[in-house]
């Protein structure tokens, strides 16, 4: 039979101004850091695009072309390719010029977020626009491929298709203008002859003589939310390591005595259980692994019921428990150490910091720097590379899983070792868990 506390207080006790105010003030620093990150983060991408990677595969052989009775090889592929070097704002876009095989391999392992390619037959192809376009006969355009890499993300393959009608299109002028001076230099008159007027139909081809075809290199599957399941999915990782942990934090504590039990009108305070802080912690931690395996299952269960595709079964469940025992020792463990207080810190470094840096939703490319510094270690950026990797990815290490995993293990030692050490520190100074005298 449980004992209750029954005793009234020997005297009553009245909340002070700032013991009143104090818990106001904590929750507005905190929804501002909340309003600062998520704000930042979403409100202008483009200002704050930088090394943007997208890679430029030119693959033009050039051609011989017969220009006023002289015969020279021209390769009109890398004038377009300097061009774009010159042009694109290097503060940007990462504009990497690759080999068409090394650039298949980006594009793979989610290293760039687009490709154009200048094909083969590019000078070719321009050279009979020249001339079919004052000798009769069938002619197609010179075509510009610009791949766009959907398994990245909606909003990183809005970028690329943005950049791509920008640069692209300037080039297609750019070559119109070149070409339609090489027409009027091939048409050119003897002295003395009335000059050769092209017609309007002629002069429209060779203004925009370029065909710009936009294609997906590697489509998403049906059930994938354009690209936003590997995000969600690691937030709910995230999430219920976080929350769980919280929770098995709080229920423990309850049914050891050190924190009151209190269910609706039900209050009842258990007598205090003589345990040290650090083996308190590891039967947190032993429920905390359960739950992982548990949670790990059963999101993955609800993932497929709903349709989601998942090729690597059991490594998102391994990778999904590895997340969330990562994340509950951690927060177990910074609440051994602070206490109460470690239910604000947690939240910061999980959901105020974690979020906006994960680059879920908006490429870390696109936001405000400091951000590029936060993913370097905030913990969701790494959950979510590694999720993205295996659902997107078939599981490929460069893609992310092989960070997500180093990281997951490195955050899982810190939070062992810094969870012992407290633990062990408290109990060797005699600070038991009791109320003061």
């Amino acid at each position: 039979m449980a004992t209750t506390d029954t005793a009234e207080p020997t005297r009553r006790r009245h909340l002070s101004p700032l013991r009143w105010a104090f818990p106001i003030i904590v929750v507005t620093l905190l929804a501002s850091l909340l309003g600062v990150m998520y704000l930042d983060y979403v409100v202008d991408p483009e200002k704050n695009l930088h090394n943007f990677p997208i890679a430029l595969v030119n693959q033009d052989v050039g051609e011989d072309l017969t220009v006023g009775g002289q015969t020279k090889h021209v390769n009109f592929g890398d004038q377009v390719s300097e061009g774009l070097q010159k042009a694109v704002p290097a503060d940007q876009i990462d504009l990497r010029v690759l080999g068409v095989n090394e650039a298949s391999l980006e594009m793979q392992s989610a290293q760039v977020y687009g490709t154009i390619i200048i094909p083969s037959d590019f000078s070719k192809r321009l050279g009979i626009l020249g001339v079919g376009s004052v000798v009769p006969g069938d002619i197609s355009k010179p075509e510009l491929i610009l791949q766009t890499n959907p398994r990245t993300g909606a909003f990183a393959t809005a970028v690329v298709q943005k950049f791509g009608e920008q640069a692209l299109t300037q080039v297609n002028a750019q070559v119109g203008q070149q070409l339609t001076d090489q027409v009027k230099a091939q048409l050119a008159p003897p002295p003395g002859a009335p000059p050769t007027e092209l017609t309007a139909a002629t002069r429209l081809v060779l203004a925009q003589p370029l065909n710009i075809t936009v294609n997906q290199f590697w489509p998403l599957p049906g059930g994938s939310g354009e690209g936003l399941t590997a995000f969600f999915y690691s937030l709910l990782l995230l999430l219920v390591g976080m929350v769980g942990a919280m929770i098995i934090h709080q229920l423990i504590d309850s049914a050891l005595g050190f924190l009151p039990t209190e269910w609706g009108p039900w209050y009842v305070h258990y007598p205090r259980a003589s345990i040290s802080r650090l083996s308190t912690l590891l039967l947190k931690w032993s429920a905390v692994v359960v739950m992982s395996l548990t949670v790990s299952g059963a999101l993955m269960g609800i993932a497929a019921a709903l349709g989601m595709p998942i090729d690597k079964p059991l490594l998102l469940f391994i990778y999904g428990a590895l997340v969330i025992t990562t994340v509950g020792f951690t927060c177990t463990s910074v609440l051994a150490a602070v206490g109460t207080a470690g239910l604000i810190i947690n939240l910061i470094i999980f959901i105020i910091l974690g979020l906006p840096s994960s680059g879920g939703t908006i490429p870390i490319e696109a936001t405000p720097k400091y951000f590029g510094w936060l993913a370097k270690f905030e913990p969701m950026h790494q959950v979510f590379l590694g999720t993205r990797s295996i659902l997107y990815f078939y599981g490929d290490g460069q893609a992310g899983l092989t960070r997500g995993v180093w990281m997951s293990l490195l955050g899982l030692a810190i939070g062992i070792l810094g969870g012992l050490f407290i633990t062990r520190f408290y109990d060797r100074k005699g600070l038991d868990r009791k109320p003061s005298a």
